[in-house]
């Protein structure tokens, strides 16, 4: 028998934006329901350490997001394991059906759902994910200090990834299967003239090589899409830059998006197009994806939705 539950906020995601919020909205008596949805934690659970969460000279990443539902709990705010699979904020009170088979209505909805790195796809690439394979230079750079390391892609944020890691890196080599790139002319520029960027033109990544114990990248496998000649590039690490997917299905059709699906809000604030329903974390930042900027967008989003909420009533 399916269940109805009824919230002044609902927090849709459980990421730093979504644990964030319901801190803010639980001290603001809105008694908040929070839906972890399919990856509890989100991004941060696949990564191992991280050194830029302010207060943590280092943690892991699932121990920080550990740590942050806790912290949401204790404030008040309750969290379901579930997945948000319908979402109709047509009218209010706004109304989402759980996989569990569930139902909940809101007085307003902070979407917090973030984004997904885009991958090659290869069981080797998902091998050493978190062990010598990222999507996330700025997460990740400094533990590769005076090695060579390899950035796959060709677009912008291939190019300043592959420019960030040459502050930490003795080479770095950007493959890309075409011979020419998509980012924009002044970054290309910068990276032609790095004396410690390598480009690979008309190559794609076949395998991530390395060893077992300790689990860890030695090189990167690549093959000429012309010729099918296949060589490895030496390398303790591969970082794939092909594009970040914002976790935007829910609201495709409902709200405004922009910049390839990420939802738009408006400036200095997490409201969306729609009234009552509000946006934080990587879900609308297509610039930074910094957890630390997440969770202070989730601030936003509660604080926005406790206003929001008074001025209705």
């Amino acid at each position: 028998m399916s269940e109805s539950r009824h919230t002044k906020v609902l927090i849709i995601g459980s990421g730093p934006a979504g644990y964030t919020a319901g801190v803010y909205a639980s001290r603001a008596m809105l008694s908040p329901i929070l839906v972890q949805g399919i990856e509890p934690g989100g991004q941060l659970t696949t990564t191992t350490e991280v050194e830029n969460w302010p207060g943590d000279t280092e943690v892991q990443g699932p121990e920080l997001m550990v740590r942050m539902e806790a912290h949401a709990k204790a404030m008040g705010c309750e969290v379901i394991m579930d997945i948000i699979t319908d979402l109709d904020i047509s009218r209010r009170p706004f109304t989402a059906r759980g996989d569990s088979g569930t139902t909940y209505t809101a007085d307003a909805v902070i979407l917090a759902t973030g984004a997904r790195a885009k991958w090659l796809g290869l069981p080797s690439e998902e091998k050493f994910m978190g062990f010598g394979v990222s999507a996330c230079a700025t997460c990740d750079g400094f533990f590769y200090r005076g090695q060579e390391i390899v950035v796959v892609g060709g677009g912008n944020t291939a190019v300043e990834e592959a420019l960030f890691l040459t502050n930490f890196a003795s080479k770095v080599t950007l493959v890309h299967r075409r011979d020419e790139l998509r980012a924009e002319m002044i970054l290309q520029e910068r990276l032609r003239n790095h004396p410690k960027i390598e480009t690979l033109w008309f190559h794609e990544v076949e395998e991530v090589v390395g060893t077992e114990a300790p689990l860890g990248v030695e090189g990167v496998r690549v093959r000429h899409v012309k010729t099918g000649e296949v060589t490895t590039i030496p390398a303790k690490g591969l970082f794939v830059a092909i594009g970040h997917a914002p976790a935007s299905e829910l609201v495709r059709d409902s709200l405004e998006l922009h910049h390839g699906g990420y939802v738009k809000v408006q400036p200095g604030s997490t409201a969306t197009s729609v009234p009552g329903v509000f946006a934080a974390g990587d879900l609308t930042d297509h610039i930074y994806r910094q957890a630390v900027t997440s969770a202070g967008m989730g601030c936003m989003a509660a604080l926005d939705a406790e206003r929001w909420l008074a001025a209705q009533d």
